[in-house]
């Protein structure tokens, strides 16, 4: 049997180490264990979302904060309330049926969803949304989805 030599002061190290380790991994566990989308928040992304299919404004505006802003690779950069209303609900009411949440990943009041638009023409597309809400509202959405060609819109005739 080989013998390793270890002066004292290694072996102290070592101890320091493992002690300030095992001082610093509860932390980390709780630090982990405490990150995630907050039930609040959950909650007001998947009303968001239901909120298209009953095809009303009303629960729509209400769930969207006074300085709400919308941003897509469309030309929207940053537009208000209002004229996501008119450029975008105004738009693509009339051709959504529903939409299928495949994931929604998050943190404290933001997060990332991965949805599948199912249309009333048969037609289905993917986008990637991220969401940062404020007070129980959607404060900011940003919209990111591929080439025209590979996800058409809820309007696209083709």
């Amino acid at each position: 049997m080989k013998k390793i030599a270890m002066s004292r002061r290694t072996m102290f190290e070592a101890g320091a180490c493992a002690l300030a380790a095992a001082a610093v991994i509860p932390q980390l566990a709780s630090a982990r264990a405490e990150t995630g989308l907050s039930p609040k928040s959950d909650e007001t992304i998947r009303k968001w979302y239901a909120a298209w299919e009953v095809r009303d404004w009303r629960p729509v505006d209400a769930l969207l904060a006074d300085d709400f802003t919308f941003t897509s690779a469309a030309g929207d950069d940053h537009i208000s309330k209002s004229a996501f209303k008119a450029q975008c609900w105004e738009t693509q009411i009339d051709f959504i049926a529903r939409f299928d949440l495949l994931r929604v990943y998050g943190s404290g009041n933001e997060a990332l969803v991965l949805y599948v638009c199912h249309t009333k023409n048969g037609k289905t597309f993917r986008n990637v949304e991220y969401l940062r809400l404020k007070q129980g509202k959607v404060q900011a959405i940003e919209c990111y989805f591929g080439a025209q060609s590979s996800f058409p819109s809820a309007v696209t005739k083709s």
